[in-house]
Formats: C-alpha cells, structure tokens, sequence
C-alpha cells in the first residue's frame, strides 16, 4: 500500500513539474525510470541494459566516472546471486523534455538503503528501440547544517596515505 501511495504521489509530483511536457511521456520515463531502479533492487542485469551504450554513470566517490560497459563490469558482483545489487526509492522526480520528446532530463530524491537521503539526475534519450540512460548522477544529500564537518571527514580521508 505504501508503495502504491508513493507512486500516486511521485506521479502528481511529475505532473505538476513537467509544465508543457505531454503527460504521456512522464508516465512513460516514471515509469522506465522506477523499472530501471528495480531492476538494480532484485539484482537483474537488464538494468545495464537500458543504459545507452556510450552511456554514463557517475556515481558517489570522485573514482566513480564510468561508460556503461565498465560500469556493468564493476558491478557484476553487486548483481550476480544476490536479491538486490541497490535499492533506491523515489519520493520526488521533475521531468522535462525537449519539444519533441527526443530528449528528456530528469532529477529525483532518493531514500537508499545503505547511503540515506541521495539526490539524482539523469539524460535520457528516446530512440526507435524505445529509452535509454544516456546519464546518470547520484550524488548524497548532505544537510547544510552539517556540510562543513562532511568535508572536514572527506578532506582527512583524501589527505591519508591510503586513499593517494
């Protein structure tokens, strides 16, 4: 039920946001989106898949730049005999698009099981196969009440010999 909510929710949100965008088409890249993070939270390939192949993927630490392909090389062992490689849930998605839905960008809130409270954006493109992760960034969302002690942990953590 909660999910459920949730989406009903995450789709008003969209709506409301994508002034001007086809209503259609948000429903179309929410719910291509959502598939492709449930696809990571029950461990299945396919997830790379919807990834163009010169796609991109930025991800948390500084090191984590990849083009599809190694980026499912890396991740093989996060989805190979586990229930789930990362489980991320939208609460809130903005989606825009140029005029003629060829090019769709996004951002989104995210709750994650083992990192918080992460933020995201993301570059789709519309291609006669149908839609493919072009970008993606996820980034966590630090607190601006605490954001000088994270970068006091994160500059001692770059400053150790151990992670030069």
């Amino acid at each position: 039920m909660k999910s459920l909510i949730l989406a009903c929710c995450l789709f008003v949100a969209s709506l409301a946001h994508a002034a001007g965008i086809d209503p259609a088409l948000v429903r179309q890249v929410n719910a291509f989106v959502d598939g492709w993070h449930d696809d990571a939270a029950h461990a299945r390939m396919r997830y790379f898949d919807k990834m163009a192949p010169d796609g991109v993927y930025i991800g948390t630490d500084r090191n984590e730049l990849w083009q599809r392909d190694a980026f499912r090389a890396w991740g093989r062992k996060y989805f190979e005999g586990k229930r789930a490689a990362w489980v991320f849930h939208p609460t809130r998605r903005n989606v825009y698009a140029t005029p003629d839905g060829a090019l769709i960008w996004f951002d989104e809130l995210l709750d994650t099981e083992n990192m918080g409270h992460c933020m995201a954006s993301g570059v789709i493109r519309r291609t006669a196969a149908g839609f493919e992760i072009v970008h993606y960034q996820l980034s966590l969302a630090v607190p601006n009440e605490v954001a000088k002690q994270v970068i006091a942990v994160v500059k001692r953590a770059e400053a150790a010999p151990a992670s030069k």
